[in-house]
């Protein structure tokens, strides 16, 4: 596994859960919540296979 792919393991997480943690304190709405958990997992899943 290259650092690229850990790096992609470590920080998309990080991503998710700061998404949802400003969903909890009412910054962002659901449905921008949705968008950025979805996203940036595929993005992950993307960046992961093709590195």
């Amino acid at each position: 596994m290259s650092d690229a792919q850990i790096g992609l393991l470590t920080a998309t997480p990080i991503i998710m859960l700061f998404a949802v943690a400003l969903r909890r304190m009412g910054v962002l709405s659901t449905a921008a919540m949705v968008s950025a958990v979805g996203l940036s997992g595929a993005i992950a899943v993307v960046l992961f296979l093709t590195q």
